[in-house]
This record gives structure tokens, C-alpha cells and sequence, in this order.
């Protein structure tokens, strides 16, 4: 039998309706709360999306990457093809640097450390995803300790690799979901939060305009 979630009732948060970090040129840096979609989704509910908010500003902007509907945190996109190709190479050749910022169930042992996990798409409970040694893509995320809870530990997370779900099931895998996970969280896990504890707090890219680095950043609101 699928545990997978039943499907959820799309109510995204309407106010804020769009926060913008920056904007120039070439980059339109946002904040993407929890419960809204990046991109549109199928069923005809499911079109409200922050691409959506930002095109009704911004026209000319472009998709650069997603967080999952339940993340919150830094979405960057483009204002021109170039930029759009510029951002995307540093993606996919992973010149970016990307800091979350997670509460998870339990004391996690230790202050640091790096999961080196594969992971592979969970097909008869897909969108899930879990550890596969067989057929799983690399993966690999540092974590390190900020702050401990009565039940709970919180963490600063650095995805190495960008495997959808990825922090999701590290942390899983090591006895800690994530607060608030409707997926991968247990009971008490789950019902410990009102929504998934993971947030985009931090991002450093190349400006495509020159090359320099720059640094976004979004206080976690947990």
C-alpha cells in the first residue's frame, strides 16, 4: 500500500503576496514563503506560484531554480536570458553556495558532520525520495549544530549536491527528520510544527554582470 500524502488542499499565503531582497539588472533576488509553490502545478488551483507573482511585476523574469512548496527562504531569478544562462551554469557547476537553516526531531549527536548518501525518486510514493545504494544519484550535505531544544536540534544545513528532497531524507537518515515534514516526519515530528522547519536563509552566486560575489540573505522566521 502508498503512504504517500493525500493530496493537499493549495491555500497559499496571500501577505505578504511578494517580497523582493534585491533587484538590478540582471537578478531578481526574492522570499519564498512556506506553502507556495514555485512554479505552477497541473490541477487548475495550483497557478498561483511565486514565478507567477514575480511575472506580473517583472515580465522579462526568469525561472532559475525551485524550492519545494513547503521550504521557505531565497528563490533567485533572472531578468535576462543571459543572466538566466550565467546563474544556471553556476548551478549546475556548483559555484553557488546555499545555507539552510532546519529544525529537526531529537539531539543530533555531535556538532558537525557530512551525510554522503545516494538518493533516487521512491516510485510508488513518488514525489518521495529515499537512500538507494543501487541506483541513487550522489549526494552529500554538511550540517552543523547552532542550538538545542527540549526535543529538538537546530541546524544549519549546506547542500553539497542539489537532489530534489535532498535535506528532507538526510536528515531522515539520521534518525532526525525534520519538524513539520509531511512527507518524511513521524507523529510527534510532524505534529511538532505547524509547518516544515527548513528554510533558504543564506545564498552567495557570481553576479553575472562581473563576476563578483555577492551574498543574499533571509533571517529564518522560526
Amino acid at each position: 500500500m502508498s503512504d504517500t500524502p493525500a493530496p493537499f488542499d493549495y491555500q497559499p499565503p496571500q501577505d505578504p503576496w511578494l517580497t523582493i531582497l534585491h533587484r538590478d539588472e540582471d537578478l531578481l533576488v526574492l522570499s519564498k514563503q512556506s506553502g507556495l509553490l514555485c512554479v505552477a502545478g497541473k490541477p487548475a488551483g495550483h497557478q498561483d506560484c511565486l514565478e507567477a507573482r514575480a511575472k506580473t511585476r517583472f515580465p522579462q523574469a526568469l525561472l532559475v531554480h525551485r524550492l519545494d512548496r513547503d521550504t521557505s527562504g531565497i528563490v533567485v531569478m533572472a531578468m535576462n536570458a543571459k543572466a538566466q544562462r550565467h546563474l544556471g551554469l553556476q548551478f549546475e557547476r556548483r559555484k553557488l553556495k546555499k545555507t539552510y537553516i532546519a529544525r529537526v526531531w531529537g539531539h543530533v549527536a555531535g556538532e558537525s558532520g557530512t551525510i554522503d548518501l545516494p538518493l533516487a525518486t521512491d516510485w510508488p510514493n513518488r514525489p518521495k525520495q529515499k537512500v538507494d545504494f543501487v541506483s541513487g544519484r550522489a549526494a552529500q550535505t554538511d550540517w552543523q549544530g547552532i542550538a538545542r531544544e527540549a526535543e529538538a536540534t537546530r541546524l544549519k544545513l549546506t547542500p553539497l549536491t542539489g537532489r530534489s528532497h535532498q535535506l528532507r531524507v538526510h536528515m531522515l537518515s539520521l534518525g532526525h527528520p525534520i519538524l513539520g515534514d509531511r512527507f518524511y516526519a513521524p507523529g510527534p515530528a510532524l505534529a511538532a510544527a505547524d509547518r516544515l522547519q527548513l528554510h533558504a536563509e543564506a545564498l552567495e552566486l557570481h553576479h553575472p554582470s562581473d563576476g563578483r560575489l555577492c551574498r543574499f540573505n533571509d533571517p529564518a522566521p522560526f
